[in-house]
């Protein structure tokens, strides 16, 4: 577990949005090189690293993970040093003011802002919402000119700047968990697997632009074309209430997608996963969600990949402060690797059914 947090500190740490996730990338090939058989990039930037089985005719499963966390673009530098901006991913507005943000240049360069918020002192009446076309970011400069001077321009990238925390001996707090969650499974998924012969081929994918439209999932189902996928991904922790009937609890275990607004998990499939489970007292939880993963354009790909999403619920996700709990990764990466040992021809033709 303590091993696990360290991966987890060190991966939300990184900045990363969609088009922009090249620190993620870089780091993930340095972690999966020495237990990869080949690590392949595809020409948006994703990342696959290659386990082979010694049987030539053995199935390919897929463990597939974004690497981009929602963000915003640089577009506009003001006369007055500020910035303009659009979103990279989908944010609320009500959790933008007065929060710190990392702007990263082309060259690396690093540098930090605020989004204003106008104090109450000088607001009238009724204080309406804060559209985010109308929000901009304070880096401290006072010039465009001084922008310019300092490297910032249009296209750089912005993200949530935010300290890791442990919280409690289970639970830790970050940005980003949506979704290097899965960024950290598939580095220890392939670490764990090895120096072990399995009866499939197996891939660890990190993806691209998932958060701006699923782009590229796309590209990997065309690449690896599997005969199984499991999406790795964060889903919206909604147990604030303390109900006993709320969607997605943190300390529940790992969560089997059941619909969304992209993918219907398919019978066969389902039962494969929740039965493994029971099997081997792995806790799990069933979750559906208004929103979508990677699995929505995965399954469509080819002829059709079987696929299936392999999460954790994390409160708060798409803000600068997250919250998950260990033993729900801890769970999650149990399953994902007892269904990778389990793959073979029979299971292939079991899902497809």
């Amino acid at each position: 577990m303590e091993k696990s947090i360290k991966i987890f500190e060190e991966l939300t740490s990184l900045d990363a949005t969609s088009g922009f996730e090249s620190e993620v990338a870089n780091y993930l090939i340095e972690k999966l090189q020495p237990y990869a058989d080949e690590i392949k990039r595809d020409n948006l930037g994703g990342v696959y690293a290659i386990k082979k089985s010694k049987n030539k005719n053995a199935k390919t499963v897929m463990v597939a993970a974004h690497m981009d966390e929602v963000g915003f673009m640089v577009t506009k530098v003001l006369p007055n040093g500020f910035l303009k901006f659009d979103t990279l991913g989908g944010f609320r507005e009500d959790v933008l003011l007065a929060q710190k943000f990392t702007i990263t240049t082309v060259s690396g360069d690093k540098f930090v802002g605020v989004i204003p918020s106008i104090p109450k002192h000088f607001v009238g009446g009724m204080q309406q919402s804060v559209k985010i076309s109308d929000m901009t970011l304070d880096i401290g400069a006072s010039s465009e000119a001084e922008v310019r001077e300092w490297g910032i321009k249009e296209g750089d990238f912005v993200v949530p700047k935010t300290d890791f925390e442990r919280l409690s001996n289970n639970r830790i707090m970050a940005k980003a968990f949506d979704n290097r969650y899965g960024c950290v499974l598939i580095t220890e998924l392939l670490e764990e697997v090895a120096n072990t012969e399995l009866d499939c081929n197996l891939v660890v994918c990190a993806t691209v632009q998932e958060e701006v439209g699923l782009r590229g999932a796309t590209i990997a189902a065309n690449m690896i074309n599997p005969d199984l996928c499991l999406v790795v991904d964060c889903s919206p922790a909604n147990d604030m209430d303390g109900k006993s009937t709320s969607n997605g609890k943190l300390g529940e275990g790992f969560l089997v997608r059941l619909m969304d607004r992209t993918m219907i998990l398919r019978a066969n499939l389902r039962e494969k996963i929740v039965s493994l489970a029971e099997d081997n007292n792995i806790k799990y939880q069933y979750f559906t969600s208004p929103g979508g993963t990677d699995a929505g354009a995965i399954h469509q790909a080819q002829l059709g990949i079987p696929t299936a999403v392999i999460g954790i619920c994390g409160r708060y996700i798409h803000t600068h402060n997250s919250i998950i709990d260990i033993r729900d990764y801890l769970a999650a990466k149990n399953i994902v690797s007892k269904l990778v040992f389990s793959v073979n021809d029979t299971f292939i033709d079991d899902i497809r059914l």
